[in-house]
């Protein structure tokens, strides 16, 4: 009898005004609304990475790798001389190597394009309010 009765005992659940509470290393902190939300490419592992916008630095969760953000007037465009691929650089740049064939270019006039912002249509600073 004294089984079943040590049983019943275990049964009945925690002591009165004791409740769970969670630890905060298993909370996730609060996400932003996904219009507050962008994405970039890790300049390293080429991995896709969302980060709020508004960051001005981004680390990668897969490689570690501290990526910078630019917006979009901040970017340059150049093609590799050597292989051709299309590269992105932030402006001010004199130079720009290559991730796939590690050729550095410079920045010169003649292999400058437009800003992203322009080639998008967009202005590269904000329109003046009409009154």
């Amino acid at each position: 009898m004294e089984s079943k009765e040590v049983e019943a005992e275990e049964d009945e659940g925690p002591p009165p005004g004791w409740q769970s509470i969670p630890l905060p290393s298993s909370q996730s902190p609060p996400q932003p609304p996904l219009s507050e939300m962008a994405q970039m490419v890790c300049g390293s592992c080429r991995r896709l990475l969302k980060y709020p916008r508004g960051a001005k630095h981004v680390k990668c969760s897969c490689c570690d790798t501290v990526n910078l953000v630019l917006e979009a007037h901040e970017v340059g465009q150049v093609k590799c001389g050597s292989c051709e691929v299309l590269l992105m650089y932030p402006y001010g740049a004199s130079s720009v190597k290559c991730s796939s064939c590690t050729f550095v270019t410079e920045i010169t006039e003649h292999n400058r394009r437009p800003p992203w912002s322009v080639q998008q249509g967009q202005l590269s600073s904000p329109p003046k309010p009409v009154r």
